[in-house]
């Protein structure tokens, strides 16, 4: 069955439903809505995460790689949005080409078809774009999914898409006695000064390369982290600086989501944005920042620590964040659909 959409959408295999309408984007309008549909989308997927209207803010006003006008449809049943679902494209460093999608429907119109329907709509424009990349690269559709989601791990799965990565949250009961890891000679930690916020941008990058799936960060990316209240708190982080070379060798960026723990009732720091340059990993760099850091949380009120990991990371993060007392609390899994 096909649903007629105002503003010249089409979406096919939708059931018919009463006052629903497929549309395009409205612009800063629609803000409130979509950050809305998002975490309700998300808690029901058993995803425990929260969006702000200033986050989605700030990803709408800095687009990369994708056109909000063209790339985005929204669900609404009398004038009331109750889903949405969005592509865009990433270059990988290897060369190939990523296209991740974000869908969201709220709980209460599942089972209609809506979520099927969004997915291969976001596709077959996906499809459209990657027309103009190089033939001969590798190109794959990406989703996410909670442990926990288990409607749309079936819908994922019946649509062709497999598990190509799994990525676990761990957290750490900060009650637990943090070890004393002493920096590796010739390092040093400093406070985060605003003149240290571009080198620290490019040092993250550097220690990133090495991850699954990296694509070269944009700068406009550098404005969206520059201006995220929920995790640039750069007074809670921890920076190791060469003393010899005054070159930067890693950083824990620590950050406490208020909004997060008012939801779930909790006081959860972050011990997220780990990375240790080439030249100064294998020397216990890594936990003596993240000692640090579980220490500065703990002397903000937190009671536990988190971060999220690739469980196939090649630097053995996984063993590491184990040593320093974190356990898995759940499980999300990366999905990945060739193109052809």
């Amino acid at each position: 069955m096909q649903t007629d959409i105002r503003d010249n959408v089409t979406l096919a295999g939708a059931l018919a439903i009463p006052g629903l309408v497929f549309r395009r984007f409205r612009g800063p309008a629609d803000f409130a809505a979509l950050t809305t549909t998002n975490n309700a989308s998300a808690e029901a997927d058993g995803r425990e995460w929260q969006e702000t209207l200033e986050g989605t803010t700030h990803y709408f006003q800095h687009p990369e790689n994708w056109d909000p006008a063209q790339d985005l449809v929204i669900a609404e049943v009398d004038g009331e949005m109750i889903g949405y679902v969005s592509g865009e494209w990433q270059r990988e460093e290897t060369g190939g080409y990523r296209y991740p999608i974000e869908l969201a429907v709220v709980p209460a119109w599942r089972g209609h078809g809506l979520r099927r329907a969004m997915l291969r709509w976001a596709e077959a424009r996906l499809r459209q774009v990657a027309a103009g990349h190089p033939a001969d690269a590798p190109k794959l559709f990406a989703l996410g999914a909670s442990q926990h989601a288990a409607g749309r791990i079936a819908l994922l799965e019946s649509e062709g898409y497999h598990v190509a990565r799994y990525f676990n949250v761990m957290v750490r009961d900060l009650g637990q006695p943090i070890p004393d890891f002493p920096m590796p000679p010739g390092l040093e930690l400093r406070p985060v000064l605003p003149e240290h916020t571009r080198p620290i941008w490019d040092a993250t990058k550097d220690a990133f390369r090495d991850h699954w799936g990296y694509s070269p960060w944009p700068d406009s990316h550098y404005e969206m982290w520059r201006n995220d209240p929920a995790t640039f708190q750069p007074e809670l982080w921890q920076v190791a600086w060469d003393i010899a070379t005054d070159e930067i060798a890693g950083e824990v960026q620590t950050f406490i989501d208020t909004v997060e723990n008012e939801k779930y009732g909790r006081q959860r720091g972050y011990t997220e944005t780990i990375g240790v340059r080439r030249p100064y990993r294998r020397r216990g760099l890594a936990r003596a920042m993240i000692a640090e850091s579980l220490r500065t949380l703990k002397a903000r009120g937190m009671t536990q620590a988190a971060l999220n990991v690739d469980s196939e990371n090649l630097s053995g993060a996984t063993r590491l964040y184990a040593a320093c007392g974190f356990v898995v609390e759940s499980t999300w899994l990366s999905y990945r659909k060739p193109l052809e």
